[in-house]
């Protein structure tokens, strides 16, 4: 897989990212905010990376395929003025699916080591259809673990749902932020020649309605990610209304982190996307308040 020359993110890339998913988590959007912060700065939304991470993989891939599975831990901020550099490795994985390990890394000055700031594995549905996508369905609702009892006014079993729908312009702008290409989403002609009846919302797109949730509502502002999972079960329409939610499964007051059970359903009830996010809410906004239901 060949090298491409580095992203370097500007504080527009995190404003637009932001008007996009609408998560405008100050952590993001705020440099007052995020200079008192342990950041000390703006950050870069984990989803956005994802995006250009899965932009770097459908121009590396052999031919087009739908990003269907991503895990991604995120061990170091991403900056403004970061020069951003993407790396997918090949591993086995079963037949029909191209797996990769992923890593987003930000170039130092020379003769420094490059910053891991994401990392994780990939799958991707090279044959891609609707029945082969319903071969990878979803699997079982995160369910609630041992942890405390309350944390910043978290409690577990709380909730926050949203309710989307995704445009034509709303494609646009992504493709146009992200340089995510991929004839999936940005080819009406050849996705209906893989069976789908239109453009398949995009992945990363999708898990922007999660990254509104944690960064705004649940925990809400000032709401780090620290890792997600994410499972593609069908596929989502333009102008379909889609309803996300998130759920607290468990709280760890020691290390300031929380879990939350992650799902993105269709208009019909069918799961689309499925996961789990584990976040820290050490920089929470207002700390003892009750989150947003």
């Amino acid at each position: 897989m060949h090298d491409e020359p580095p992203r370097v993110l500007s504080q527009r890339d995190f404003d637009r990212f932001a008007a996009l998913s609408r998560d405008d988590n100050p952590i993001h959007c705020d440099p007052a905010f995020a200079r008192g912060t342990h950041f000390g700065a703006t950050v870069a939304h984990g989803m956005l990376l994802f995006s250009l991470l899965c932009a770097h993989g459908a121009r590396q891939l052999p031919r087009p395929a739908l990003p269907v599975a991503q895990t991604l831990m995120f061990p170091a901020p991403a900056f403004v003025g970061d020069a951003v550099q993407f790396a997918l490795s090949a591993q086995p994985a079963p037949a029909g699916l191209a797996a990769c390990a992923t890593t987003v890394s930000c170039a130092g000055a020379p003769g420094q080591v490059p910053r891991v700031t994401a990392v994780g594995e990939a799958r991707w549905l090279a044959d891609a259809s609707p029945a082969a996508l319903a071969d990878h369905s979803a699997g079982a609702d995160p369910v609630a673990q041992d942890g405390d009892a309350a944390l910043y006014g978290l409690r577990p079993g709380q909730q926050a749902s949203a309710v989307r729908a995704f445009t034509a312009a709303d494609l646009d702008e992504y493709i146009a932020l992200t340089g995510d290409a991929n004839p999936f989403h940005a080819d009406a002609g050849f996705v209906r020649t893989r069976g789908f009846a239109g453009p398949v919302v995009p992945l990363p797109l999708l898990a922007g309605m999660f990254s509104d949730l944690l960064g705004t509502r649940l925990p809400g502002r000032g709401t780090g990610w620290m890792k997600q999972s994410l499972r593609l079960a069908a596929p989502a329409r333009l102008d379909e209304p889609l309803t996300a939610r998130v759920r607290v499964v468990r709280l760890r007051a020691d290390k300031d982190l929380v879990n939350l059970a992650s799902v993105i359903t269709g208009a019909d009830g069918r799961v689309v996307v499925q996961g789990e996010s584990l976040v820290l809410v050490r920089n929470l906004a207002d700390k003892g308040a009750e989150p947003a239901a």
